[in-house]
Formats: C-alpha cells, structure tokens, sequence
C-alpha cells in the first residue's frame, strides 16, 4: 500500500534542482567551470516542465475520477418513495 500518491510535477522539479545542484558540485570540484548563470535556465526549464506535468497530471486524475464517478450512479436511487422528504 502507498502512503501518498505519486506526484509527477514534484518529481521533475527535484530532479531539476539536483541536476543544477550536480552543475554546481561540478564546479566546486574543480571537473569543469561553469558560470553562475547556466544553472538559471535548467531551474527555469525544469519547474516549467514540472508545471505542465502537473497540469496533466490533474487532468488525467479529474477525468479518470470523473468516468469512475459516472460509471457509480448508473443505478436507480436508494429510495423513490419519497420517505426522505422532510415536512
């Protein structure tokens, strides 16, 4: 059993944050130099790139919630005799 859902969005933007944070752990370690401003665009693709993953992401989960909902009340009513009715 899962103890959360699976969040796709979050999972691109770690991976985004850990690819600038591997840039940078790069350059402090002295395998290639790289300028400041190259981790500005791999931070900005990747959170871009997480939100239209998450945009789908909850789509998909709003339509697939939506046909399992429809496909519930496809039966006739609890009670069609009216005993619910408040006086």
């Amino acid at each position: 059993m899962l103890l959360h859902e699976f969040k796709p969005g979050k999972l691109v933007a770690g991976l985004a944050v850990m690819g600038a944070a591997t840039v940078f752990a790069g350059d402090a370690g002295g395998w290639w130099d790289a300028p400041w401003f190259v981790v500005v665009p791999i931070i900005c693709g990747g959170l871009f790139l997480a939100s239209a993953v998450s945009m789908a992401d909850y789509r998909i989960r709003r339509r697939l919630s939506a046909r399992a909902a429809s496909k519930e009340n496809t039966e006739a009513p609890a009670s069609t005799s009216g005993s619910q009715a408040m006086r």
